[in-house]
């Protein structure tokens, strides 16, 4: 069991250890919000949520695997069912998983502005 009081600070602990569902975490960089994150999911899974059921957005690719490095790091591999990335990543996958109903065939390209070039 993690011992989040003395790993966190306290606005840092509450964040982490929130009972009340989906939560966004806004800070100033440097502040440990991928400290906090981490935590988080430690302490979802800690309390029975399935790794499968948390989604653990950012912006870069770089954040996204650091944030899964720390997570294993911290929890081990009770990580491994987390929906982690960019949110680029995050939304293709739910785009390949589910974009039949929305039309898009399988195999379909997705296509940034140089590529239009």
């Amino acid at each position: 069991m993690i011992d989040f009081k003395n790993e966190l600070n306290p606005e840092q602990c509450a964040a982490a250890t929130s009972d009340g569902g989906p939560m966004l975490v806004l800070a100033a960089a440097g502040t440990g919000k991928t400290r906090t994150l981490v935590h988080r999911v430690a302490y979802l899974i800690e309390n029975g949520v399935p790794a499968e059921r948390i989604l653990l957005l950012t912006f870069t690719n770089r954040a996204a695997r650091e944030m899964t490095e720390r997570a294993e790091a911290l929890i081990g591999s009770g990580v491994g069912g987390i929906w982690s990335g960019t949110f680029h990543s995050i939304c293709a996958k739910f785009l390949r998983r589910y974009g039949s109903f929305l039309g898009y065939k399988p195999g379909f390209s997705i296509i940034d502005e140089d590529d239009q070039k």
